[in-house]
Order: C-alpha cells, then structure tokens, then sequence
C-alpha cells in the first residue's frame, strides 16, 4: 500500500507535469498530430509511469491532447469546422473579458500592454514561433486578468490549449513581419474608453488568423 509521503510526491510530479505539458501545448511546442508516449514523457521528464499517464488523462479530457481508438496519444489536428468553432469561442469569450476590463484599465495597465505588444514585435524579427504564441497569449491574458472573471478566463485559456499546435502552424502560414495590427486598436480603443472600438478590435484580432487557416 502506497504511503501518504510518496501518495503526496506522486501527485506533486504529476501535477508539475501536468503544467509543463499543458504550458508548451498551449505555446505551440508541440505540432499538429505529435504523438506522445508514456516513455518519452517519462525520460525527458524524470516521472515514473504513474504521473506521468494522470497528466496525459487530464488533457485528454481538456482537448489538449487527442486518444485514438488504439491508444495512440497526439495533440490535435484540427478541422476546418473545428477551428471555426474555436475561433467563435475566443470571440464569443474574448470580447465579453475585454469588455469586463475596460472600465479598470488604468494606464498601469496599458503601459504594460504596449511594453508586452513591442517584445512581440521583436519575436517577430527573431521568427520564433513559440515565443510569438507566448507573448501574444501574455498580452490577451494580461488584459482579460483585469475583467476579474475567473471561470471565463479559464474557459478561453481551455480554448488557447486546444489550438496551440493549430497556432504553430498558422504561424508558419503568416509570414508574420510585423506585431499584429489589432493590438495597436485594443490599446487605443482602452485609452479612449471606447467600448464598441475594443470589441471590435478583440473580436478581429483573435479571428481573422484563423479563419485564414480554415479558409
């Protein structure tokens, strides 16, 4: 029988795990239809069998990873239907968090955003695909952190973790040279407290990459 000590350590590595993987999915370290295996989780991470299967369950579940009939574990390859379901969610969601925030945008916080929306625009010269997911993904969820609605904000970082390798992929598409054009909106619709200007300018950026990969 497994002592509470190593009960406790198990849960502990597994959940380390858990979040190590869920952060580079949602980064786009992973590519579309990547398969994952118990071993190779288990050797490039130190874990034994045990929290290492607990982790690969748990984003199962999320939509993060993707369990074929034979036991195959991958992360996702998207359908163009799929991706257009998620792309309605991110404006569905995204809209309604930026909007929650505006009336607490403070220049605090739109100090940070453009500081955040400049180092994204040196990732772009750098071409570096994950770290343009990561800072593009920081500058989302510094603003919605403001809307202080804890369950929407976990509902859109699911979705972030559904299309990070879709993300990867569509990066590679873009051809991306410049920071994306839509952020420079969002900061000028918080400074002007211009609600309809923000929607609009959240609904935009966080779809139109997207309906171009489904298009």
């Amino acid at each position: 029988m497994m002592t509470t000590r190593s009960s406790e350590q198990t849960t502990a590595a597994h959940d380390r795990l858990y979040r190590a993987l869920r952060t580079r999915i949602m980064h786009g370290e992973l590519a579309p239809g990547q398969a994952l295996t118990l071993r190779g989780i288990g050797r490039d991470y130190d874990v034994s069998m045990t929290p290492a299967r607990e982790a690969l369950r748990r984003l199962v579940a999320e939509g993060a990873l993707f369990l074929s009939s034979s036991g195959r574990v991958s992360t996702p390859e998207l359908s163009n239907e799929r991706i257009e379901e998620l792309a309605a969610l991110r404006a569905l969601l995204e809209v309604e968090l930026a909007s929650r925030a505006l009336p607490r945008a403070h220049m605090a916080l739109i100090d940070r955003l453009q500081t955040i929306n400049a180092t994204i625009g040196e990732v772009v010269v750098n071409r570096d695909a994950v770290g343009y997911i990561r800072t593009n993904l920081e500058f989302h969820r510094t603003l919605y952190l403001r809307a202080q609605a804890p369950a929407m904000l976990a509902m859109a970082e699911t979705v972030w973790l559904q299309l990070g390798p879709t993300m990867r992929a569509l990066y590679g598409r873009l051809r991306r040279t410049d920071p994306p054009h839509y952020h420079k909106l969002i900061i000028a619709a918080l400074k002007a407290g211009d609600e309809p200007g923000l929607r609009l300018a959240v609904r935009s950026d966080v779809t139109q990459g997207l309906r171009m990969l489904a298009g």
